[in-house]
């Protein structure tokens, strides 16, 4: 199992270095083409259209992965139910775009959902045939398609941003995404739609999808009320700020725990009834995530004012402010965004949904009560409760494998420690290095090679088993 795990993990990977190498080459080249008014109106309209993927499919995808025998008649029911959903969202998220304008104040925010909308028919046509590939770990032909398709989204948005398109042209980077994608996937899967539909079948797979709607709807808030509450009291261009600062904290959420619970899913879900090498196999995953965003949110947090010079450019300083909150948040969610795959693989969407009631209800009161400080007050109420809620979560998951908190503790603190020992040791090469007449570029990459060579070397010393881990992650004996 742990052999398969790290295979579908390198080809993920893989996949990620590429699209991560292309977020950020279009983040220093669209960063400065477009204002950050730019970025917010696309913001706002990314909050109706990730409300509208909740419902995308409907949590087919996650139950076709985990159903333990899978016949044609459920390949073909969930085929059509997941056309039939993207083509009503397509049209809902056309009829709410003058709805979404008049709620922002930002009449901008209509034509950019009309042309988002025709993301939904796109991608719900190939929703099970990305999911079958997961089942069976295509990953190698999946990070092909992703790595294609995030190229050609780039390569569309920056003409398009040179031509002067403004916000269309982060738009126009999502569709052409979805496009390549979806019209690779139609060719590279073996599956070949004929009109079939099962009540019986439909109802087997929405008693495990139900649950994990609910808790669809519920994360949502969650992960866009700080976006509906900033653009609402603030403003488009504080919002855009925001939204940028949040996209750089993702960057190791959205590609390292993508790498981890895609690559784990599968196979996971394949032995859930061995509660005991799930948590084993569990644990060593989180020891390696927190291996390396550990270090890179630290990094991130003591080098953000470089950063921001470097990568975005002098207008984007007032993010830092916003960085330095969402930094420990990134490292965070890069170890609770594991838990709904382990969640999902036993078939506990109940106690995810749970779950995200009540994370829920405390992350929303705490935009709220943040958001008179500005954006800033909201990034801090992000912190406070990822700080409190972290431990009772992971908690509740090591109880469903049947195991205690030691694991986990064991799995993440010596990243921790290892983390914080480098960035003394940045911030003393700062103090003491004659380096400040130096061009901002040349600083952070020496500062960077400092805190990765002294992380590294401590490592080495206090915590090799996890570097062998990382390791065989990178697919090195």
């Amino acid at each position: 199992m742990r052999t398969s795990v790290m295979s579908n993990a390198r080809w993920i990977a893989i996949s990620q270095v590429v699209s991560v190498g292309v977020q950020l080459l279009g983040l220093m080249w669209l960063s400065r083409l477009l204002t950050p008014a730019d970025y917010g109106l696309v913001a706002m309209a990314v909050v109706v259209t990730n409300f509208a993927s909740l419902l995308r499919d409907m949590g087919t995808a996650s139950a076709l992965i985990q159903k333990e025998d899978l016949n044609e008649e459920t390949v073909l029911t969930c085929f059509w139910f997941t056309v039939a959903v993207g083509v009503v969202l397509g049209i809902a998220v056309v009829g709410s775009a003058p709805l979404a304008a008049m709620a922002f104040k930002a009449p901008g925010v209509t034509g950019i959902l009309l042309l988002l909308a025709i993301t939904f028919p796109v991608l719900g046509s190939t929703t099970v045939h990305q999911a079958l590939l997961e089942r069976a770990s295509r990953f190698p032909l999946l990070a092909r398609i992703q790595a294609v398709a995030a190229v050609s989204g780039l390569g569309v948005g920056v003409i398009a941003a040179y031509q002067g398109a403004g916000a269309y042209s982060l738009a126009l980077n999502f569709l052409t995404h979805a496009l390549v994608s979806s019209t690779q996937l139609w060719m590279a899967s073996p599956v070949r739609p004929r009109w079939f539909w099962s009540r019986h079948e439909f109802r087997g797979i929405r008693r495990f999808s139900d649950y994990l709607v609910a808790f669809n709807f519920i994360n949502y808030f969650a992960r866009n009320a700080d976006n509906m509450i900033i653009g609402r009291f603030l403003g488009a261009e504080s919002l855009g700020l925001y939204s940028l600062a949040y996209r750089i904290m993702l960057f190791p959420l959205q590609n390292l725990t993508f790498v981890a619970t895609r690559a784990l899913y599968p196979v996971m879900s394949r032995q859930q009834a061995v509660p005991e090498e799930m948590a084993t196999l569990y644990s060593r995953a989180l020891s390696v995530i927190a291996f390396i965003t550990a270090p890179m949110m630290a990094g991130l947090f003591v080098l953000r004012d470089l950063f921001i010079v470097v990568v975005l450019g002098d207008r984007w300083i007032p993010i830092a402010d916003i960085l330095a909150w969402l930094a420990p948040v990134g490292f965070l969610q890069s170890l609770m965004s594991t838990t709904g795959s382990v969640l999902l693989a036993r078939g506990r969407t109940d106690v995810l949904f749970y779950i995200g009631v009540v994370g829920t209800t405390l992350i929303v009161l705490s935009f709220i009560i943040g958001v008179r400080w500005g954006a800033a007050g909201v990034a801090a109420g992000y912190f406070f409760v990822y700080v409190v809620a972290a431990l009772p979560v992971f908690y509740v998951v090591f109880r469903v494998l049947g195991r205690g908190m030691s694991r986990f503790l064991r799995s993440v603190l010596t990243p921790m420690i290892l983390a914080g020992l480098m960035v003394l040791v940045v911030l003393g090469c700062r103090a003491v290095l004659p380096i400040s007449d130096l061009p901002s570029a040349v600083q952070l990459l020496l500062l960077v090679l400092a805190g990765a060579g002294s992380y590294a070397a401590i490592a080495f010393v206090f915590a090799r088993q996890s570097l062998r881990d990382v390791f065989r992650f990178l697919g090195r004996r």
